[in-house]
Order: C-alpha cells, then sequence, then structure tokens
C-alpha cells in the first residue's frame, strides 16, 4: 500500500522545470520558445557588451544588415544571429575559434521583429542582446533576384573577397553567389549554403560558420581573423544539394579566385 502511494506521488510530481530565462525587455512574444530551444537550461543574461549593429528600419526586408561586435566579452565559442517573428528564426551560427568575435552579415525579415545575437562564452553562459526592427514583410517569401532573371545556375558557387589588415589581424570580406531558397515560395525548394570554413594556408580551421536560409541572396560575410603567419586564407563551403565549393584568398590585392563547384 505504501509503495502503491509513494508510485502514485511520484507519479503526480511535476517534473523539475528548467530555469525560466529572464523577461525580455523587447516584450517578444516568441522570446521564451526561442530561449528555451536555443539555450535549453544554460543560464541566459541580457548584456549591453554585446553590440550588435542594424538599422531601426528595414529599407529593402530581403537584406537587413546586421553586424555583431562581442569582442568585449572575452573568450567567445558561439555566436548566433536571430529573428525571433521570421518563420526561419536562425540565420547564422558563428564559431570564432581563432578568429576575433565579430561578424557582420545580411539577413532577410518576414515582419517586423526583434532581431538579436545570443553569444556564448567559455563559462558557459550566454549573452543577448538586440532590438525591433520595422520591415515590410514578404523577405523569406519572394523569389531571389537571380531566379527571377534566370542566371542564378551561371553563378552558382562564385567566391569573391578581400582582406586587410587590422591592427596585428586581418578583416576578410566574403561574398558567396547562391540563391538561399527558403522553401517558403511557391515552386521553389528549400536550397541554400549550409556551412563555411575559414582556414590557414596550412589548412587550420580559423572559423566556421552554420548557414540558415534565412541570409539573403547571395551571402556576405565580414569577419576578423586572429594573427596568422600568412595573409593566404582558404575558404570552403557546402550547400544543402551537396554542392562543395572552395576559393584561395590571395595576399595580393586581395582577390579571391573562385573554384568550380565540386559534386
Amino acid at each position: 500500500m505504501i509503495r502503491s502511494l509513494l508510485a502514485l506521488a511520484l507519479i503526480a510530481a511535476p517534473a523539475a522545470a528548467a530555469a525560466a530565462p529572464p523577461a525580455d525587455p523587447l516584450g517578444s512574444p516568441m522570446w521564451e520558445y526561442h530561449a528555451q530551444r536555443l539555450f535549453g537550461d544554460a543560464p541566459v543574461v541580457f548584456d549591453s557588451r554585446v553590440a550588435v549593429m542594424l538599422p531601426m528600419l528595414a529599407e529593402n526586408q530581403h537584406v537587413l544588415p546586421v553586424a555583431v561586435d562581442a569582442r568585449a566579452l572575452g573568450k567567445v565559442e558561439k555566436i548566433v544571429i536571430f529573428a525571433d517573428l521570421n518563420p526561419i528564426p536562425v540565420a547564422v551560427e558563428y564559431a570564432p575559434l581563432a578568429a576575433a568575435p565579430f561578424i557582420a552579415t545580411r539577413i532577410k525579415l518576414d515582419q517586423r521583429t526583434p532581431v538579436r545575437a545570443a553569444v556564448l562564452t567559455a563559462d558557459g553562459v550566454w549573452h543577448v542582446a538586440g532590438d525591433w526592427v520595422d520591415a515590410a514583410g514578404g523577405g523569406c517569401s519572394a523569389p531571389p533576384v537571380s531566379r527571377v532573371r534566370g542566371d542564378w545556375a551561371d553563378h552558382l558557387g562564385e567566391i569573391r573577397g578581400a582582406l586587410w589588415r587590422e591592427g596585428e589581424g586581418l578583416r576578410v570580406r566574403l561574398t558567396l553567389r547562391h540563391p538561399m531558397d527558403t522553401g517558403l515560395v511557391e515552386n521553389i525548394a528549400l536550397y541554400h549554403l549550409e556551412q563555411l570554413t575559414l582556414a590557414d594556408a596550412q589548412g587550420a580551421t580559423l572559423a566556421t560558420l552554420r548557414i540558415h536560409a534565412s541570409v539573403s541572396e547571395d551571402p556576405a560575410f565580414t569577419l576578423m581573423v586572429n594573427p596568422v603567419e600568412t595573409a593566404r586564407l582558404a575558404v570552403s563551403a557546402r550547400d544543402s544539394g551537396g554542392l562543395e565549393f572552395a576559393a584561395t584568398l590571395a595576399p595580393s590585392g586581395g582577390a579571391l579566385l573562385a573554384a568550380a563547384p565540386r559534386s
């Protein structure tokens, strides 16, 4: 009888609840959902040391510039850029392995939404910052320009870029030609770049990006790489169709030589 009562008590007792995320200063209806999905039980703080630079109004909802500078936090494991109310919320997951915790890119917005950066530090804490951005809508549900023109396949996988010395490190600018289809446009399947790796001349990985379909067509990324022995860098990328692309950032002139895609 006692065992039965104990069993009933265990069944009736609620499971231990995960620590609730902190109250959202932006008042987003999707904050708790995204916080639980992205951060799990990890501690989360809103932190002004995470500088998120973005316009308050998206003049073009297909191309919203976003820059995140988390250098004030010291050692960073990951930076996640996401828009609460997008149908594809997460845009980029950046691991600055041997790079500064800085990234700039362009994303799509499907409506007015908070745009945020979440930065994971070495102590396991997520540091979050961001703001609301007004947008007309439809950034994720309209076909890309290259699809409308019909020339997307002619330039698929082309890589261009440049680098500059900045202090003791390098600022790297990359652009990759890709339609970045979201799968939300009728008769156009999901098709996007999903991974990018930056390595030095010896093959050591400097930084990796996991890329989602809410990144703008023809993705552009600006990164800041820690001091390296040579300015020659290797770029490799893969899309959701299994195509691979590679290029070398030459030390003279900052030109990227694009290689043909490999299947």
